[in-house]
């Protein structure tokens, strides 16, 4: 979050800094080792990043709570998807495994993997911050890193499909995409769909199908526009954008209101940005106590600047992992 014949070193692309050992086994199997630490060498808790967040869990993600481990299904070069598993390796390291992964994948493969981990996010500041705080200096021990999508696309069309509607909707909706349109990988699970799939599917995929209501439209124009090269969403991950650029970003974007944009706020990165919605609130009441006021809310996690958002979030789900997934929200999103 890789036992292995360590017979050759492999760099992320583009990468400088060593990011596995990888090696295959019979020609089919390959597994990497990523060592889990921050862009400062701070600590990286995997089980805590895999179980980060409730849309972390959504197709083509699925978390295994008894390995703490995490399978996806990614889209690769030519028209072709591979099945990987994310979890513990040996201390201090992740393991990354897939089958049916050929020499030219592994590169593709592992720096996915790194990407979704936020293996590159630098959060010294954040945990030094954190630990002057008795109710968060247990993060330092590597909380906080939200696990990410291998696109930003991916990111968005799975938070515009959390708003205003229950839990059940949104895996629903997730559902149909990937199982309709996505890649199919060897062994036979399928992938996020590409824009370009998505923007194919006709009107009656999105009402009859997904059922994805208003979203439906919104899904199909984003779709359109990331397909066409009208839209570049992945250059939201350039750290040289300003927090208030991004912002507007996404505002302008079909179905993404205010909420959507807090979220993909805290999935790019970008903590400053309090999540205030239908299960944030009772969640905070209920630790505190006592129903508090969005101001008061914002004002004690103020000392934390850029990162009170995530100061708020991390608040909120310290439980997830001591009692994991009696907690995930059914909530009602607002945009």
């Amino acid at each position: 979050m890789a036992v292995l014949g360590r017979s050759e070193t492999a760099t992320g692309v583009g990468m400088s800094h060593p990011v596995a050992r990888s090696t295959k086994t019979m020609g089919t199997r390959w597994s990497a080792e990523l060592e889990l630490v921050g862009a400062s060498g701070e600590p990286v808790d995997l089980w805590r990043t895999l179980s980060s967040h409730g849309v972390a869990d959504l197709p083509p993600n699925a978390i295994d709570e008894e390995t703490r481990s995490l399978t996806t299904t990614l889209a690769l070069p030519r028209g072709r998807a591979r099945t990987i598993r994310i979890g513990a390796g040996r201390p201090g390291y992740a393991l990354v495994e897939a089958e049916h992964a050929g020499a030219r994948d592994a590169a593709v493969l592992t720096e996915a993997a790194r990407q979704m981990l936020r293996l590159d996010a630098d959060l010294s500041p954040f945990y030094a911050a954190a630990r002057e705080d008795p109710d968060l200096d247990w993060v330092s021990e590597g909380a906080g890193r939200m696990l990410r999508s291998p696109t930003v696309f991916e990111d968005v069309v799975k938070t515009i499909c959390t708003t205003n509607c229950a839990w059940s909707a949104t895996v629903r909706m997730v559902t149909a995409l990937v199982s309709e349109l996505g890649l199919e990988a060897p062994d036979g699970r399928r992938a996020f769909p590409t824009p370009q799939a998505m923007a194919e599917a006709d009107e009656a995929f999105y009402k009859d199908v997904v059922r994805a209501g208003y979203r439906g439209p919104y899904l199909r124009s984003l779709a359109r526009d990331v397909a066409g090269g009208r839209l570049d969403l992945e250059a939201l991950n350039d750290p040289e954008l300003p927090d208030e650029e991004v912002a507007e970003r996404l505002l302008a974007l079909p179905g993404c209101g205010p909420y959507a944009t807090a979220h993909m706020m805290m999935l790019l990165g970008r903590y400053s940005r309090l999540i205030l919605d239908s299960w944030t609130r009772p969640k905070y009441a209920r630790l505190r106590g006592r129903k508090t006021s969005d101001k008061t809310i914002e004002r004690r996690f103020r000392r934390y600047r850029d990162y009170a958002g995530l100061a708020f979030w991390l608040y909120l789900t310290r439980d997830w992992v001591e009692n994991l997934r009696d907690d995930v929200p059914e909530r009602e999103s607002r945009t």
